[in-house]
């Protein structure tokens, strides 16, 4: 696989089509009335507009954060501009896509903007709404901001659900550490080389007796909030397996997991946080999304490279490097492997064999060359993200046939 340079290539990640982004770049972009930037909080949404040219954006105050106020004024500005197409946008943050599906669903455009791409002039030491209004309107205007894309209700779904487990699962290790901390100091630990949280190790816990009697109190508040913990990651698991079947990526989860270090569990985050990776025209720009791809710093005949961008979505890169560590074995057909891709299409199998010959390969290649291993498996994962978006770019097209199949039948 080449070398990745970010300065070549651009990374496309709007809401919009892709037949859209190419209308753009090639100048037959839609011609909006007006652009409107919204700086937007809990409480209110302040408000500048930018019309076509080179005049300065208007401010035009605040209004509360509610449906009905955003609705008034999307008529006054319709008004305004005689029914013209307007286009509004707002940073991504805590208050979600609620505002941009009312401003889609009222025959305008909006874009969700990724704060962390937002031009900042480095003498700028000014911060109000009114300015972040103004500036949004301005770089709106100029074509200067990057739109996230905005998953649709089903997606955001599954992705709620991905998330909540993975909360939970971080309460579970939390309530571990903090009963272990406890045992160990009062001088109690399981024996080096044993697994924890196994029958066996459930039972040595429920047998501890400790010398104080508020100390055993103690012990056995850990002991239940550590149980308690895992009962709500197994619940949440297994509503998280119920809602699969009825999520319209669910085929592509099942081609997915013939990938070696990608279970099912694995293949749900990956697909809830990214959506359809069919949308990036090559591996190289989800690579880019997902920051593992190496920084740079290059000036003049000197090129200096140095760790991942760690930009993007870290629910999925944490994912994938945890999948990488699978690939420091040598390259097998398991009867695990093979009863896990069972409902995988034939040429999803074909990738994941590749992968395998190609990764493990690739593993054992860079450690005898005495890279760090931390190093190597991030270097696997950045690699493990081509191989999952051929798989994905193969299996959308049928997903969408069979898809159309059913509402013609």
């Amino acid at each position: 696989m080449q070398e990745f340079s970010a300065v070549e290539h651009r990374i496309e990640t709007a809401s919009a089509p892709a037949a859209l982004s190419a209308a753009s770049a090639s100048g037959e972009a839609k011609q909006h009335a007006a652009y409107i930037g919204l700086d937007v909080h809990k409480e209110t949404i302040a408000i500048a507009v930018a019309e076509p040219g080179r005049a300065e954006p208007i401010y035009r105050g605040e209004i509360a954060n509610t449906p009905k106020k955003v609705e008034k004024l999307i008529g006054q500005l319709s008004e305004h501009y005689d029914g013209g197409l307007l286009l509004f946008c707002y940073e991504a943050g805590p208050c979600g896509y609620g505002l941009y599906r009312q401003l889609i669903g009222s025959g305008h455009d909006c874009q969700v903007i990724a704060p962390s791409q937002i031009p900042k002039k480095a003498g700028d030491r000014i911060k109000t709404d009114r300015r972040d209004a103004l500036k949004l309107a301005r770089l709106l205007r100029s074509g200067d901001l990057t739109a996230v894309w905005v998953p649709d209700r089903e997606q955001e779904r599954m992705r709620d659900l991905s998330r909540a487990r993975d909360d939970l699962k971080a309460q579970e290790c939390k309530a571990r550490q903090q009963l272990n901390a406890f045992l160990l100091r009062h001088g109690q630990h399981w024996p080096k080389g044993k697994s924890r949280w196994t029958p066996a190790h459930e039972n040595w816990l429920a047998g501890l007796k400790m010398d104080d009697p508020w100390e055993q109190i103690v012990l056995q508040t850990y002991i239940d909030a550590e149980r308690a913990a895992g009962e709500r990651v197994a619940q949440l698991t297994d509503q998280l397996m119920r809602a699969l079947p009825e999520w319209s990526l669910a085929p592509v989860v099942g081609s997915l997991v013939a990938l070696r270090g990608i279970d099912k569990l694995a293949a749900i985050v990956l697909l809830a946080e990214l959506g359809d990776i069919s949308r990036f025209e090559s591996p190289k720009q989800l690579m880019a999304f997902l920051g593992l791809v190496p920084s740079e710093h290059s000036s003049g005949g000197r090129r200096r490279q140095g760790a991942i961008t760690l930009t993007g979505n870290n629910h999925a890169r944490r994912m994938l490097v945890e999948s990488a560590w699978s690939y420091r074995f040598p390259a097998r057909q398991t009867k695990h492997l093979k009863s896990k891709a069972v409902n995988a299409s034939p040429q999803a199998k074909g990738i994941a064999w590749k992968a395998q010959v190609r990764l493990c390969g690739r593993y054992r290649s860079m450690t005898r060359a005495g890279k760090n291993t931390k190093l190597v498996c991030v270097a696997i994962a950045r690699e493990l993200v081509g191989f999952l978006w051929d798989i994905v770019r193969g299996e959308m097209p049928r997903l969408t046939q069979v898809q159309a199949a059913g509402m013609n039948a």
